[in-house]
């Protein structure tokens, strides 16, 4: 396992260097800066400002600095020159960023990124408790009214995006019965509508893989031979069955994952909600350099350590498959 996990990590380095370079010339390439949105400056101005940012180097300059300053400052002897410090020594300087120059992006990701984790793991929470849940009852109870009302939500959860669906819960139960805030992420009850609107779409998916699993798993010999030894259905599905039909389940989350902090953007815009996904699409209007390359890459890492989680998951829950 332990070999599994460091050739992941070592093939995750230059997925991570393209990454990088497509996302820093791509920002390059598109017309306008960090200050053509400003009012008019004098041309003084504007090359004193390109001079602080470095701006007016080459383009390869520009991204070899930066690369460079990606490196952890372990790497870099001078900046060790004062004494140890760990916390230095390996963290990653994303630098000031253009909209906010009193504010580094390390100060941005650090006070935006809990709230939309924790968005996230709500969200992620609901999809798998409603989409679980709606397969195994629609597995179980096949090709009766159950399944076609649990295939029939699922269904509806596909085929309505985040976009629609937020606005129709806020205009329910925010404007009309008043049970919820309309925006906001203040108290408790704010995280109810974002959090099920973000986590009903993968719920969808959830329940849709979560019965086709266990349809084919339900079918196998060894279920059929621990029901004629006597064991209650609830016990069948729970112990026997559940294990293996959820593997689909585990397959998806990796992408899910994905899928959930991308569409964050949607949910944070739509309810107000002061996350990093509202900085990501504020800081690509803004064509703040320094904040769009630091959100796309702390997003690609974390999508990278997910899917090797899910790898670890599905080898342990399938003895049969290996580290390869």
């Amino acid at each position: 396992m332990f070999r599994f996990i460091g050739r992941r990590l070592l093939q995750s380095i230059p997925v991570m260097w393209i990454i990088i370079t497509g996302t820093f010339f791509m920002q390059r390439f598109v017309p306008g800066g960090p200050f053509t949105a400003e009012r008019a400056v004098t041309p003084e101005v504007q090359r004193n400002l390109d001079a602080y940012y470095h701006l007016n180097d080459p383009l390869w300059k520009q991204y070899a600095d930066y690369l460079w300053d990606l490196c952890p400052k372990a790497f870099h002897p001078a900046a060790l020159a004062d004494g140890p410090d760990l916390k230095a020594a390996f963290g990653i300087d994303f630098r000031p960023s253009f909209k906010y120059p009193n504010r580094t992006v390390n100060e941005i990701i650090a006070d935006k990124l809990p709230v939309s984790l924790e968005l996230g793991f709500y969200s992620l929470c609901i999809a798998l408790v409603f989409g679980v849940t709606l397969g195994v009852f629609a597995a179980v109870k096949r090709n009766s009214w159950i399944d076609y009302v649990c295939s029939s939500a699922a269904m509806t959860g596909i085929c309505v995006p985040t976009f629609v669906l937020g606005p129709l819960l806020v205009l329910a139960f925010a404007i009309h019965l008043h049970w919820f805030n309309a925006s906001g992420w203040y108290s408790p009850i704010d995280r109810v509508l974002p959090c099920l609107t973000l986590g009903s779409v993968y719920a969808a998916y959830i329940a849709r893989l979560t019965r086709g699993g266990l349809l084919e798993v339900l079918s196998q010999d060894y279920i059929r031979t621990a029901r004629a030894k006597g064991a209650s259905e609830s016990r069948v599905i729970i112990k026997h069955a559940l294990r293996g039909g959820l593997l689909p389940v585990v397959s998806f989350l990796g992408p899910a994952t994905a899928g959930i902090l991308t569409g964050s953007f949607v949910i944070e815009t739509i309810f107000q909600i002061p996350g990093l996904g509202r900085e990501f699409v504020n800081s690509a209007f803004n064509r703040d350099y320094t904040l769009v390359l630091g959100t796309v890459i702390l997003y690609a890492a974390l999508i990278v350590i997910m899917n090797l989680v899910v790898d670890i998951v599905q080898v342990w829950l399938n003895p049969k498959l290996k580290f390869e």
